[in-house]
């Protein structure tokens, strides 16, 4: 499973080539924490045509909630990274979290957070 986080959302909104030819598989999801963080600003700024977009891709596309096993896989990382000295946006530990304990083998994104988190998992992380 391929998961795309928040960033990644945002560019396939705006026509990314490389979003779009990774979201042709079949095996794409999301996250909980992403949908919230584009609502967010889909309600902040009254974005009509992003929220026909995103209404329309959500619900053709996998969303994994954020549950006990989630949360622990997200604690794990937020300590290993602690323990080096390095902090990172919640948001992206909890995506990070999210994404390994259902087992995604490669998150997408533009975030340059997932390149220190990737120093304390296993989660293969595509940053373009």
């Amino acid at each position: 499973m391929i998961i795309l986080d928040t960033s990644a959302l945002i560019d396939l909104f705006r026509g990314g080539n490389e979003i779009l030819k990774i979201v042709d598989n079949d095996d794409v999801a999301s996250t909980a924490i992403s949908y919230h963080e584009i609502y967010v600003g889909i309600t902040r700024n009254k974005a009509k045509a992003e929220e026909r977009f995103f209404t329309r891709f959500f619900s053709d596309t996998k969303i994994l909630d954020l549950n006990r096993a989630s949360a622990e896989k997200s604690s794990e990382i937020m300590s290993r990274l602690f323990a080096l000295g390095i902090s990172v946006n919640a948001f992206d530990v909890l995506i990070a979290g999210n994404a390994m304990a259902n087992g995604a083998e490669t998150l997408i994104t533009r975030n340059r957070d997932f390149e220190s988190i990737a120093k304390v998992t296993e989660l293969n992380m595509k940053v373009y």
